[in-house]
Parts: C-alpha cells; sequence; structure tokens
C-alpha cells in the first residue's frame, strides 16, 4: 500500500524531474483573490500569472495545495461524510504551464505518470474532453487511448472556471473504471452519477479570462493548469473505492472512535467520518489565524467545528473531545504541513474552548429542535422562526438544524428564517440610533449591515488583495474617489491594522489590479460599526478608484514592524512594573506608535532611578531570551483563570487571543512558566528578540493615581543611546574628564551645586536680616494698636525665602505682627506672620489681604499665623504698609 505521503512525494518529485519547481501550498485564506472565501483549489495562488500581472523565476511549477469547500459556490459541507469522495478539507495536487508548455506535453505528462510511475491499468482508463476541442481529441488518440474511450462534453463539466471573474478555459478530465460490480455509467450518460466511474484528474488549459459583464478574451499566454485529489488517487492507489478508507482518513477515523469508546466501523461510522473531515478542515483554517466568529470566514469555520461537535454528542461524547484528535493529525500531515505543529496548542485551545461553550447550549437546542417537530404534520417544514431562535439564542447555524433535521426527513420554512433575521437587523439598528455614536457614524452601520464584517489578514501577511465594497467622503458614501481627493475605502478583507487597544493604524499603498494607473498612498486605518468595519483613509496619486474596483493592499512593512517592537515592549514592560511596584499596578492605556510607546498604569507616586533602571534591565533581559511569541484563543474566563492581564474596560467577545511572551523561573502561564500573559488583538514581534532594545526614557504624572512611563525600542532606542554617548563625550570634553568618569564627575558636581546654594540662600538670608541689601540696618519694629509691627522690602530673595525670614523675625520680636515684601522677578511677592499669642487677635490673612491689593494683587490665603499672596509690583510698598497698619487698627 501507498501512503498519501508517499503519494504526494511522489507526484512531487515527478514533475520536479521534469523542470517544475515544487513550490509550497499558499494559504487557506486566499492572499490574491478577494473574490474567494478560502483557496479552493491549486491555481489561486498562481492566477495573477496566467493572466500576466505577475513575473517569477519559473515558468513551470507543481503544488500539493490544501483546499476548503465550505462556503459560497463551492460548498461541500452537506454531503461530507455521507459520500465516498466530499472533503470540506482537501489537498489537489497540480502540475502549472505559465506560458511555456501546453496540450501537447499536458497530457502525455498526465498519462505518463499514472501508467508508468502509478502503475494504473490503461485498460481502466477514459477521458472527457470539450466537444469543441479537436486538438485534445488528438493528442489523446496519440498517447494511445482508444477514440471509444474520448468522450466530448458540450457542457461546462468540460469548461473550467476558477470563479465568476478570471482565467478559464477548455478541460481534459481522466476517469477511472471501478469495475461493473458497481453501479454507474460514464459522463454523459445518464448513469453518469454513479460511483463506477471517478474523476481522477481534470487537466485544463487556460486560453481565457473571464470577466464580469460576461465577456471573454483569450490570454496572451497558453497555460496549463491540472487538479487532482491527492484523496481520490490515494484511494484508487491503495485499492479503495472510498476516500475515506485512505490511511490518513483511517487513521483520524479510528482516532475519532476511541476518544469516544465507539466502533470506527459500527453504526457511527458516518458521525467518524465528518468529525474526521472536519478536523482537517478547523485546524488548518485555526493554525492560519481564522478563528470561529459570526462573520465570514469565522463563521464558516464554526459552522463546520459545531457539526463535528454535534456528531461526537450523538456518538454520546460527554466531556470535548476534537481538541484530543489534533495529535494524530499532527502525526500523519506534521512533516509536510509543519503549520500544524507550530499551532497545535492553539488549535487545541480553541476546540475544547469552542466545544466546551457548544456543549452546554447543545442538549438544550437539540431539546428545543425536537419540541419543534413533534407535532409537525408530515411534509411540512421547521417554522423559520424556530430556526432563527435556535440561530440566535443557541448559537445553532442554520446547516446544523439543517443538519440534524435531515435524518427526520424534515426542512426548514428558509423564507421564514430569513424574515425574522431581517427583523433582527431592523431591531438592531434602531437601538445603535439611540446609542450616542456620531451622527455621520450611520454610514458605517449601513457598510457593514450590507456587507458584514472586514476580514483582518494582517496577524499573517503585509500584502493582500481585496474588493472595494464602499467609498465614504465627508461622511457620505460615494462611487468613486479621483487623484487628488481623500475618502475612506472597505474593502472585504484587509491586511492593514485599524487603530484599536493603542495601537495606531497601518499605512501603506494600494493599487488597482485592473489598472496599474490607478494607486495611492494610505494615510490611515480606522475602525467603525463597533470595530466591524475596518476603513482605510486613501489618496489615489493618479486615476480614480471606483467602487467594486479589485485593489492590491500593501502595508508599509518598516512602519509596521516599529509598531509591534513597540507593541510588544508594552506586555513585557507591563509585567516588569508589576514585579517592581506590585500586584497593584494595572494598564491604564497606552500608545503603541511606530517612533515611541506610551504605557499608562495605576500607581500612586514617582518612580525612583533605582526603580525605572529594574523595569528597563527586567524588560531587556527578556527580549535577550529571544523566546516566540505565542497566541492562543481562549475564553475570557479561560483567560482570565490562567492569569492574563486584561486592559481596564475593555469589553471582549467570546473568544479573546491571548498572547503569551518571555520564560520565567516561575510563573503562571499554560506552561507554568510564562512571563506575559495577556489579551490583546494587536500585531506582535514572532520572538522577543525582534524588539531589539527597551530603552525607558522616564515617567510623570497621567492623572490622580496614573502614572506614565515612554520609551523607545528598536533603531529608536539605538540612536537615542547614541546621541547620548555623544552628549557624554561632550560633557567628558568640557570637565576634562575620561567619558567613564563623567558619571562620578556630574555627581560631585552637582553635590557642590548643591552646598553652594545652600549657602547662597544663607547668606540670603542674613543679608535680609541685616537689611534686606539697602546698606541699612533692617528697621526697628513700630507698636501699632499695642501690638509690634514689622514690615520691610527686601531685594535679592525670592518668594520660597520670605517664610522662614518670617519665622526669624518672630523669634526675634516675640510677640507681635510680620510684613515682609520682595520683588520676585518684576513681580510682588508677599508674606505675612502673626506671632502665636496674638492669633485670636488679628489673621495673618487678613492682614495679607489689605497689603495686596495696593500692590495690585487679588489676595492670597493660608493659616492665621502664616499666609502669602502676590502683586503686581513693590512700586506702592508704602501704600501697602500703611494699609496693614489700618488692618491692624492703627
Amino acid at each position: 500500500m501507498t501512503s498519501l505521503n508517499d503519494i504526494r512525494s511522489t507526484f512531487l518529485s515527478y514533475f520536479e524531474k521534469n523542470g517544475h519547481e515544487v513550490v509550497d501550498s499558499s494559504p487557506l485564506v486566499p492572499r490574491n483573490d478577494p473574490t474567494l472565501m478560502f483557496t479552493n483549489s491549486g491555481m489561486v495562488q498562481f492566477k495573477n500569472l496566467f493572466t500576466g500581472l505577475e513575473r517569477r523565476d519559473y515558468v513551470r511549477a507543481t503544488t500539493s495545495q490544501k483546499c476548503v469547500r465550505a462556503g459560497g459556490k463551492h460548498n461541500d459541507l452537506d454531503n461530507v461524510g455521507y459520500t465516498a469522495r466530499h472533503h470540506t478539507f482537501f489537498e489537489m495536487l497540480g502540475n502549472f504551464s505559465f506560458g511555456d508548455y501546453f496540450k501537447n506535453e499536458a497530457i502525455p505528462y498526465a498519462w505518463n505518470l499514472l501508467t508508468q510511475d502509478f502503475g494504473i491499468d490503461k485498460s481502466r482508463l477514459l477521458t472527457t474532453i470539450y466537444h469543441t476541442d479537436d486538438e485534445a481529441f488528438e493528442i489523446w488518440k496519440k498517447v494511445g487511448v482508444p477514440e471509444d474511450r474520448i468522450i466530448r462534453i458540450a457542457t461546462s463539466d468540460n469548461f473550467w472556471q476558477m470563479g465568476p471573474t478570471g482565467p478559464c478555459g477548455p478541460c481534459t478530465e481522466i476517469f477511472y473504471d471501478h469495475g461493473d460490480h458497481i453501479w454507474g455509467g460514464p459522463p454523459g450518460s445518464a448513469e453518469e452519477d454513479g460511483d463506477r466511474f471517478i474523476e481522477i484528474w481534470n487537466v485544463v488549459f487556460m486560453q481565457n479570462e473571464q470577466f464580469e459583464d460576461g465577456s471573454m478574451r483569450a490570454l496572451d499566454m497558453q497555460s496549463i493548469d491540472t487538479g487532482m485529489g491527492l484523496e481520490r488517487i490515494g484511494a484508487l492507489l491503495q485499492g479503495k473505492h472510498d476516500n475515506y478508507d485512505t490511511d490518513t482518513m483511517r487513521a483520524l477515523i479510528e482516532a475519532s472512535a476511541h476518544a469516544t469508546s465507539t466502533d470506527p466501523d459500527g453504526e457511527g461510522n458516518v458521525h467518524h467520518r465528518v468529525i474526521a473531515d472536519h478536523l482537517r478542515s478547523t485546524a488548518f483554517l485555526i493554525a492560519e489565524g481564522v478563528l470561529p466568529s459570526n462573520e465570514g470566514r469565522g463563521y464558516v469555520l464554526r459552522r463546520i467545528m459545531r457539526r463535528a461537535m454535534r456528531h461526537a454528542h450523538l456518538l454520546g461524547a460527554k466531556d470535548p473531545v476534537m481538541h484530543r484528535l489534533v495529535a494524530e493529525l499532527v502525526r500523519q500531515m506534521g512533516d509536510h504541513y509543519p503549520e500544524l505543529g507550530r499551532g497545535k496548542a492553539l488549535i487545541e485551545e480553541t476546540l475544547k474552548a469552542e466545544e466546551s461553550r457548544f456543549k452546554a447550549t447543545l442538549d438544550r437546542g437539540l431539546s428545543l429542535l425536537d419540541e419543534a417537530v413533534a407535532d409537525l404534520p408530515e411534509g411540512e417544514k421547521m417554522p423559520g422562526e424556530t430556526a432563527f431562535k435556535l440561530y440566535d439564542t443557541y448559537g445553532f447555524p442554520l446547516d446544523l438544524t439543517e443538519d440534524a433535521l435531515r435524518e427526520k426527513g424534515i426542512k426548514v420554512d428558509l423564507a421564514g428564517f430569513n424574515e425574522a433575521m431581517d427583523a433582527q437587523k431592523a431591531k438592531a439598528r434602531a437601538a445603535w440610533s439611540g446609542s450616542g455614536e456620531a451622527k455621520d457614524a450611520e454610514v458605517w452601520f449601513e457598510i457593514a449591515e450590507a456587507h458584514g464584517a472586514t476580514e483582518f489578514l494582517g496577524y499573517e501577511t503585509e500584502k493582500a488583495e481585496g474588493q472595494v465594497l464602499a467609498i465614504v467622503e465627508d461622511g457620505k458614501l460615494t462611487n468613486a474617489v479621483s487623484a487628488g481627493q481623500t475618502a475612506w475605502i472597505v474593502t472585504n478583507q484587509t491586511p492593514f491594522y485599524g487603530e484599536s487597544g493603542g495601537q495606531v493604524g497601518d499605512t501603506g499603498w494600494f493599487r488597482s489590479i485592473e489598472d496599474h494607473d490607478i494607486h495611492g498612498s494610505v494615510s490611515d486605518t480606522q475602525r467603525f460599526a463597533g470595530g466591524r468595519v475596518f476603513a482605510h483613509r486613501v489618496t489615489p496619486e493618479a486615476g480614480t478608484l471606483k467602487k467594486g474596483a479589485p485593489v492590491r493592499l500593501e502595508v508599509d512593512h518598516n512602519r509596521r514592524t516599529a509598531i509591534r517592537a513597540n507593541h510588544s515592549a508594552t506586555h513585557l514592560l507591563h509585567e516588569a512594573l508589576r514585579q517592581a511596584l506590585g500586584e497593584h499596578v494595572a494598564q491604564r492605556g497606552s500608545l503603541n506608535a511606530p517612533d515611541r510607546l506610551r504605557f499608562d498604569f495605576s500607581h500612586q507616586k514617582a518612580l525612583s532611578g533605582d526603580e525605572l533602571r529594574q523595569v528597563e534591565d527586567e524588560v531587556n533581559a527578556f527580549i535577550r531570551q529571544n523566546t516566540p511569541v505565542e497566541t492562543r484563543i481562549m475564553t475570557p474566563d479561560d483567560a482570565r483563570a490562567i492569569g492574563a492581564q486584561a486592559l481596564f474596560g475593555e469589553k471582549y467577545g467570546d473568544e479573546v487571543r491571548v498572547v503569551s511572551m518571555g520564560r520565567a523561573e516561575t510563573g503562571k502561564g499554560l506552561d507554568g512558566d510564562t512571563w506575559s500573559i495577556e489579551l490583546c488583538g494587536g500585531t506582535h514581534v514572532s520572538r522577543t528578540g525582534d524588539i531589539g532594545l527597551c530603552v525607558v526614557l522616564g515617567d510623570s504624572a497621567s492623572s490622580a493615581g496614573v502614572r506614565r512611563i515612554e520609551a523607545l525600542t528598536g533603531d529608536a532606542a539605538l540612536r537615542h543611546l547614541g546621541e547620548q554617548d555623544l552628549r557624554v563625550r561632550e560633557v567628558a570634553g568640557v570637565l576634562k574628564a575620561q567619558p567613564s568618569e563623567v558619571a562620578e564627575r556630574v555627581k560631585a558636581l552637582q553635590a557642590e551645586r548643591k552646598a553652594l546654594a545652600a549657602e547662597v540662600a544663607d547668606l540670603r538670608r542674613q543679608l535680609a536680616m541685616a537689611g534686606g541689601g539697602s546698606g541699612q540696618s533692617a528697621p526697628e519694629a513700630e507698636t501699632v494698636n499695642g501690638m509690634a509691627f514689622h514690615a520691610q522690602v527686601l531685594s535679592g530673595v525670592s518668594g520660597k525665602d520670605l517664610p522662614p525670614l518670617i519665622d526669624e523675625h518672630k523669634a526675634r520680636l516675640g510677640s507681635g505682627v510680620v510684613l515682609l515684601m520682595a520683588d520676585a522677578g518684576g513681580k510682588a511677592a508677599v508674606a505675612v506672620g502673626v506671632t502665636d499669642d496674638l492669633t485670636g487677635k488679628v489673621s495673618a490673612v487678613d492682614v495679607l489681604r489689605a497689603a495686596v491689593v495696593e500692590l495690585g494683587g487679588k489676595g492670597g490665603g493660608g493659616r492665621p499665623d502664616m499666609a502669602q499672596g502676590g502683586g503686581a509690583s513693590v512700586a506702592n510698598a508704602d501704600a501697602a504698609i500703611a494699609a496693614a497698619r489700618q488692618a491692624l487698627g492703627g
């Protein structure tokens, strides 16, 4: 028996020996085709080569391409598990020529591989061609296929199209005859839907390009695109008639049976088949960053997951089982697809969280389903409103309800379901209208309602293609934006990160795919409609970009790299602050920009120099570890249970991204030693070492009880250190010292300066007590209303020097009132003191306020024994003294 891994290897090696470049499978989420939900064939990644928009350093290629067909036009979900050859996930073996060879070479390549390398009996093979393709007919005759086994087909079965638009052309298909003991007829016959004749390979002659308006033109290059399902050819070569009996699928089925303690070949066989298939599509999608959600690709993923989970439930599984099968999948396919191994933890956590949540509502939902159809007359449909309640309240996708009812022979009233869905949307819209959001935000709600959420691809790529779904200018929808204008555009998918969680929006460029003269810049990316809609602020440099146009989007890589480093550094900084200052430290806001980071946190006092150095040193220690930055998907409760930090006041959905980085000797993570664990939807570095370096600039007060740290990473940090080093060398030159001696010399100078400042302050005090710099002795106190009153104008004294001078004069008088005024930089500083024995009779505040009015001031304040204030000038000092006397009753 030849394993699927061996067959894949043989195929790729065969074409490599024939001059083909072995190219890795492209992602399941298409980066270069906005019209597709998932990659559904091997040619998707080569689409732009076929149309001539792209050139590579090879003209022949061969791949084993990951494919998913579970949504849109190519949707096999309903048939999976019930037929021998339908899958949501499969591998497509293919060879491709981009203007190099054509039919004369492609047909012999296929025939020779099948009949020689794979050793398939020629007499069991037959072919089909498009009914007008005489050239292909003659080539098949030449390689040895009898005319009666070359069948002309006049339908679209032999005219291949990837989608509604794009490259297309006639094709020739190769079928295998499994023998007359199986019912069915050859293609084109009345019995063609039987299982006797099975298509194993399709060779497309890429000659044309189809456009939206239905027109078609000949491609400049005559190219080849072929596809052969690995599972189908594997079943054939392993002597099986069912794809699910191949070695890989069989291993997954047996793993499912073991996990559920059931017979792999008993009554529950169909359940195991569904689980085995859906496990593959689920695992590969999660490995690429697609997460279960209620919209777009995430919604399709959730449908697949929950369909498999329901089948596990029907097998009697009481606890989540899907995550327990991931290890077997990695064993079967991990060597060729290493992303499965890298994403194993993420896949397991996501499956476990989803199945735990789903099982909590499954019993109630199925009970409601049974109640709804218990008294349903035979032949009637289940009410659409009930199906919608299952969807809206219990999280049952419509197709899951249909799948459950399929076994009972009951259908759903789809019109009623859609009516209930529309009513809910209207209700949600009405509730949103009173939410207090900006009036012009209504346009974003309309876009979200019409097109759903924007698919964010930026965790995995910085380049992708999207289709312009809407253009917004001045808060209104428009159909185009021209050179020199600026507007927001919304695409169905984007690699651009929309500003959120402190991380600024991406910038970059766009270019029309259909007309390269239409291009321009993206100056910002924001999120609207509750974060569902990503909008790009674009300014075309040339041409007019229209609604519906496909565009290529490219993020500014250098800027994104700097932002990623700063964002990741805030995670390490947060934990370092908690370790240094205490568990009370919690994030209160942040800014992750390309040039700097800012982190606000709860703390009551400024950090000392030692604390700042400790935090900086700890962050850099974990940067130097260069450990992987890991992302897992969990429920918010599970994330908090392992100690993940969440942003204060942030709202989280059913699933959250949990970002872990750094390894500590003791810790609190899933692995027991994770340093930083946070809930975060931002973009991050792959390894902590990618941050490079972190330099803390200092901390300051942000608001009451909140401190703010600013820091630099990467190149910005290095430049800062370089500038600091330059300044140190400049200071060393002034001090005539070595750079290594500068710190000690500066400390010595600072101590000397402090001592001199104290000496100067003492001399000022002595001078003031001696007469205030007038060259005369200090005036004697006079008596006012029976009290000693000393008033004096001082020079060379600051306002902060007045209180201690007041105290000295009060001590000299023993009992009395003191009024001192100083010329402080052109302004008047005033202080009044009253000895304790007189505070019951006179208040320093009253005397002060009487005096400062004459100096152009507006009051002052303090205590009965000491008060301070100010005025415009000491020019009216005599009038101020007179007013003070009057306030004393003199």
